[in-house]
């Protein structure tokens, strides 16, 4: 349990990625969900090192290029990272800090995770230990507060649409998926179908990745259909559409979409693509045991799914964790 008074909380707080916005983020909802003052760290790393395990990395905070944020003392109470660049800086804090740093590393590290005080991952990855802490899924920034606020700022976009409203996350080709443009088409149809089936409306929204052939086909597609749809202009509607819809169908390729949408508590259709690894098919399979989501088939399928909200669990997890550091550290300095 995170307690709500301001004694004794961590004076300040560092999370440090490489900038992606799905390691950031998850980052930064563990943050916010401890109530963590914090500095984002953006940081690039030179080459070789880049490249390297974590164990062979000399001074590794000396290795940031031009344009990095620097990481340097006063260290802080707790660092956050997420992502392969990080792992030998977090390290290397911790070092330098004489072990007073707390360290929570998200996601499992090419390194040894005792290196960390703890380690956070997904069930779909196998990594376990004593100080290894599991969540169904990514973490995620989302509460239902945040949903709300972000909503009242599309009030006068959103406000005459009527139900059913169907938000629509499309992401786009990775190490795993491929989503080719004949793939865009067969989602294109099922959308259709879903529409004629039940009179829907579209919130939609591409990601970077979705890639301007892909995008034009969704375009082509939606101009017969009642829609709105994002591709990265003006200001993000991702969370208010999140909020807004009766259901959500979501491209396979991520699981922080997936685990997003389902924070959102709405019913989650997952719209399966060619490809996939044994981690995905683990996750996807989880995900529907579980009840969160079911495959996408071209129908509004409506349920009561449970509300995925693992950030706040393991938040609750790694404050008691730092609170026994704390106290460890105080006894050694009587």
């Amino acid at each position: 349990m995170i307690p709500t008074a301001l004694e004794n909380r961590p004076e300040n707080c560092w999370i440090v990625t490489d900038g992606s916005a799905g390691m950031e983020n998850q980052c930064i909802g563990l943050a916010e969900a401890m109530q963590l003052d914090f500095v984002i760290k953006r940081i690039k790393t030179k080459k070789p090192w880049r490249w390297l395990p974590a164990s062979l990395w000399l001074s590794p905070l000396e290795q940031l290029m031009d344009g990095s944020d620097l990481l340097k003392a006063p260290w802080p109470d707790i660092l956050i990272s997420c992502g392969r660049q990080a792992i030998p800086m977090s390290i290397a804090v911790r070092k330098a800090a004489k072990g007073k740093t707390f360290t929570v590393h998200i996601q499992t590290p090419n390194a040894n995770p005792a290196k960390f005080d703890l380690v956070a991952v997904p069930e779909h990855d196998t990594l376990r230990g004593d100080n290894v802490i599991v969540s169904e899924g990514s973490l995620t920034r989302i509460t239902q507060t945040m949903l709300q606020l972000e909503a009242k700022k599309f009030d006068t976009k959103l406000k005459e649409l009527t139900a059913p409203i169907v938000t629509v996350l499309v992401g786009g080709n990775n190490r795993c998926y491929d989503v080719t443009p004949d793939t865009m088409r067969d989602l294109c149809a099922k959308l259709t179908e879903m529409h004629k089936q039940s009179g829907c409306f579209f919130l939609v929204t591409t990601s970077r990745r979705t890639g301007d052939k892909n995008t034009e086909i969704l375009k082509k597609t939606l101009s017969n259909l009642p829609h709105q749809l994002w591709t990265g202009e003006g200001e993000n509607p991702y969370f208010a559409y999140l909020e807004k819809c009766d259901a959500i169908v979501v491209t396979a390729d991520s699981v922080n979409m997936v685990c997003e949408a389902c924070t959102s508590g709405k019913p989650v259709m997952v719209y399966e693509l060619p490809g996939g690894n044994k981690k995905f098919n683990f996750f996807h399979q989880r995900m529907q045991t579980l009840k969160y989501t079911r495959p996408f088939k071209g129908t509004l399928q409506q349920w009561n799914p449970p509300k995925l909200s693992e950030t706040s669990r393991i938040a609750s997890v790694v404050w008691n964790k730092w609170e026994q550091h704390r106290h460890v550290e105080e006894s050694q300095k009587l």
